[in-house]
Formats: C-alpha cells, structure tokens, sequence
C-alpha cells in the first residue's frame, strides 16, 4: 500500500495524484469546496486546526505555494512556522536530524517542497505516527496541490470531466505540475488529455501517460476545452533544449489568435509564474477567458481541503468561523 494512504485507503500523507481513487480525488475536490465560502466571509477562519502546528519547509523559492499553503494553514487556525533553511543546511545538519528536531518540538504536519524527487516520501517515511507530511513540489516527481487546485478550477467552469478535451501546452519534461496534472485528470475520467510540445521537451515516458502527443499547437488546441500553458524550466534543463524564447513563443506560445482554433468556451490556466511573451501572450493571460487568478484563490480552500482530510477531520464542523 501507498504510504499515502492508511489501512482504510484514507490519505495519511498528500504526496502524489498518481495511483488515486476517483473517490478520493473527487472527496478532496468537495471538501475544498465545503470550505470556499469561508474565504469570502469578513472572518476567514474556522476552528479545525486550532491548537495544531504547521511547519512550511521550503528548500526552493516559492510565492503562490508556499502563501497560499500559510494562508490554508491560518484560516483552519493552526499555529505556522516557516522554517529558514539556510540556516538549517549551512550547518551541516542531517535531513533526518532536521526532521527529528523538528518534529520534537510536536509538530502536527510538516509541508515540503525540494528540489530533490522523491524528498517528500523520504520524510513522509521517517515521521511519527500522527504526523502528516504534504508534497508541495519535489524535484521533477510531483506538485499534487497544484493539479488539485487546477482540477477544481475546472470543474468550476466546466462541469464533469468526461466530455473534457484538455491541452497542456510546454515543457512537459521538466513540469512536476504536469504529472500531477495527467495522473489526476485521468484519475477523475478526462475525455482526452493532450500534450503540445516540442520532442526536447517531452519525457521519455510519455508514453506510459495515457496521453495524446501533439508536436504542432494548432493541431494539439483544435477543440480543446481546457487550455494550460506551463512555464518553461530552463533551470532544470540541461543542454540547448530550445533555439530560444522568441522561437519557442512563435511555435508554442499561447495567444488570441493561436486560440481561436479551441473551443469558443475554452478556458486558459497556467499554473505561475508567467513568463509573458514567452508561454503566453499578455492579453490572452489578462482577458476574459483566463483563470489564471481563481487558481490562485482557489489554491487556499484546496489545501485547507488536503490539510483537514490528512490528519482525519471532518470538515462539515468548519462552517462555523471563530
């Protein structure tokens, strides 16, 4: 059994879409939408978590995730701590011994984002029982809050997935969004899941994806309801993988008129930062079919969904604020 999961098929720790039930992904999909209607409310916070901590530990630089996971954490008033990790590596100290010290200090969950795939499951393996541990991006491996927050996002506009046309357009290779993003629409019954690219950057997996692969972007939108741009990674790649920005934008970036050949309803996401002109045309990421921004709001009700559902809570008790 997955160790993400406990002897019920419950979620113990979030560390990957991969291998989830259409239950399970569709329970943490209602569960975050039990708790959107407290980030409208004038108080934005529910007891859930109260008397809990939480400690954020970033090894990579983050702004929307590490934030919006804070954010989740306070509104479902659990006490935070952002580890400075600079200070912890600079001295040599262990990963586990880290943890150790960490977790002596009664921690309830820790969230995790490295550069190494693979980091979140090392702890998720070495922490107590009781202790939850949430993937917030490792390596090329994962991002599951991300897909989860762009699959609720979805299903907002669109609905059921099933009649879904979705075309995720970049730099697949490298995109741990990507992965999480194929194994959870898939897991949720996607109509067909489509990735435009050029072959430098797709993975050698590709196949194993249950995706359609399509070099040419006109071929790759042609109907597609759901259209996500990824950034490119160019710190993860190693070599010329790319003749260069303004090339890569005249074949692959995404604009009004690349767009005309989707769906007239399409939706336009990208998961952040934007590299305007680059992935993306200004005036497609600021215009009335992006949803660029609820992805980021929707972001914070997603994982106050996954933190509650980890360590066993029943969100129907959050409806009442403090």
């Amino acid at each position: 059994m997955s160790v993400q999961l406990d002897e019920n098929g419950q979620l113990r720790h979030f560390l990957t879409t991969e291998g989830l039930d259409p239950a399970l992904l569709t329970r943490i999909l209602d569960t975050a939408e039990s708790f959107s209607g407290v980030i409208g409310k004038s108080v934005k916070k529910v007891p859930l978590l109260r008397g809990r901590t939480v400690i954020n530990l970033f090894f990579e630089s983050s702004t929307r995730t590490r934030t919006t996971f804070e954010l989740a954490a306070k509104r479902l008033s659990a006490d935070v701590l952002n580890v400075s990790v600079d200070t912890t590596t600079t001295k040599g100290e262990s990963l586990l011994d880290m943890l150790r010290n960490l977790q002596a200090m009664q921690a309830d969950m820790f969230v995790i984002r490295h550069s190494q795939s693979g980091a979140a499951e090392y702890f998720a393996r070495h922490v107590d029982p009781g202790v939850a541990v949430l993937n917030a991006g490792d390596g090329w491996h994962a991002h599951p809050t991300q897909a989860m927050l762009d699959a609720y996002t979805i299903r907002q506009h669109k609905g059921d997935f099933e009649q879904l046309r979705i075309a995720i357009v970049g730099d697949i290779a490298h995109s741990r969004v990507a992965r999480s993003q194929i194994h959870a629409f898939n897991g949720l019954g996607a109509g067909e899941i489509r990735v435009v690219a050029p072959n430098t950057l797709l993975p050698g997996d590709i196949d194993s994806l249950g995706v359609q692969v399509y070099n040419d972007l006109g071929a790759g939108l042609r109907d597609a309801d759901v259209v996500i741009a990824l950034r490119l990674q160019r710190e993860r790649m190693q070599g010329a993988l790319l003749p260069g920005e303004a090339e890569y934008f005249r074949h692959y970036g995404l604009s009004e008129a690349r767009l005309r050949s989707a769906h007239p309803q399409a939706i336009v996401m990208h998961p952040g930062p934007i590299n305007r002109g680059v992935e993306i045309d200004s005036s497609l990421a600021d215009g009335p079919r992006s949803v660029i921004l609820e992805q980021v709001t929707n972001g914070i009700a997603v994982r106050m969904a996954v933190m509650s559902l980890v360590l066993g809570l029943q969100p129907e008790t959050a409806r009442e604020s403090t």
